[in-house]
């Protein structure tokens, strides 16, 4: 069969993927797990507790670094090579940490609430998607950190980046993608190939193209290059659906995360399930995982061995 690893554990396509519960969790609900690009046990974590914690994986203490925001943190990530962290979530603040001397700057503001903060490490540039219907770019290099701003058609739901590009998806099924290099405005403007709401993207592994996700159930394969063969490419599925009781339930699909190595990905619904697909073969699907709480994200550390998941910090 398939084997899946995960941490230092490993099992068989029959078996559930092996799980253990880290201590000192958040007091609620958490919004983003993300894994340290250059140590596979360092682990980022917000919450609606309105807190970012660090966590070391191996030595399972607590949290080793913890600060706060005035509200709840909706989303989070490591900043170059994991030495410090930007968050943002309902006070509307952009926040960097430098996780060895705690020392914290706000690099400034959008109107509501932030709903995604990433990094895009080719060009040192921390993006910021907001419910104010703006993108907006940060240099944390520069006394004024605020670089540009793109406006969107909606409230951001989700967002990815790969290399210069950035994926946005919002209100209204739009879909946008932006190039970092140029931004006055962005470089293809999509409408969501899934019906209704979306709930996480991912970009591929290869930059060729991102993974949508949601409400209904649904993962779509989307790519980048407009050409008309390219494009022909493109496909949804189904998943994350059962029969309970009888009766046939369809759950959001609410975190994506691809393999760095093999390309395949994780997908966790809302109700204790994360399944692992290959992007190729899309009818094939391996349930690697039955956790115990609803399923908020999920983050594959950079070599693929780990993965987060589960309001309840599951590795």
């Amino acid at each position: 069969g398939i084997n899946a690893e995960y941490g230092t554990h490993k099992r068989t396509e029959s078996m559930s993927a092996s799980e253990f519960k880290l201590t000192g969790p958040p007091t609620d609900g958490i919004t983003r797990v993300v894994f340290s690009p250059t140590d596979e046990d360092k682990l980022l974590v917000s919450s609606w507790d309105a807190s970012v914690r660090l966590y070391d994986v191996a030595a399972n203490k607590g949290a080793s670094v913890t600060y706060e925001h005035k509200a709840a943190v909706l989303d989070a990530c490591f900043v170059g090579d994991g030495s410090a962290v930007v968050s943002g979530g309902l006070d509307k603040a952009l926040k960097r940490v430098d996780l060895a001397t705690g020392t914290e700057r706000v690099l400034g503001k959008h109107d509501k609430a932030i709903r995604s903060v990433l990094y895009s490490g080719d060009h040192q540039l921390i993006v910021s998607a907001s419910w104010d219907a703006t993108m907006r770019v940060w240099d944390e290099r520069q006394p004024d950190a605020l670089v540009a701003t793109g406006a969107l058609p909606g409230k951001c739901f989700a967002a990815a980046a790969h290399a210069h590009r950035v994926v946005i998806g919002t209100a209204g099924r739009h879909v946008l993608v932006w190039d970092v290099r140029h931004l006055s405005e962005p470089e293809q403007r999509r409408e969501s190939s899934l019906k209704y709401q979306t709930r996480a993207v991912a970009c591929f592994i290869d930059g060729s193209g991102f993974a949508l996700a949601s409400t209904e159930g649904r993962v779509a394969m989307e790519y980048f290059d407009p050409a008309p063969e390219v494009q022909a490419k493109k496909y949804a599925f189904k998943c994350h659906r059962t029969s309970i009781r009888g009766v046939d339930t369809v759950f959001p699909v609410n975190a994506l995360a691809f393999h760095p190595t093999f390309g395949t990905f994780a997908s966790g619904r809302l109700r204790r399930h994360c399944q692992r697909l290959g992007r190729q073969q899309q009818e094939t699907s391996v349930s690697v995982s039955q956790v115990r709480d609803k399923h908020q994200f999920a983050r594959l550390f950079e070599d693929g061995r780990s993965l987060g998941c589960c309001r309840q910090l599951h590795i």
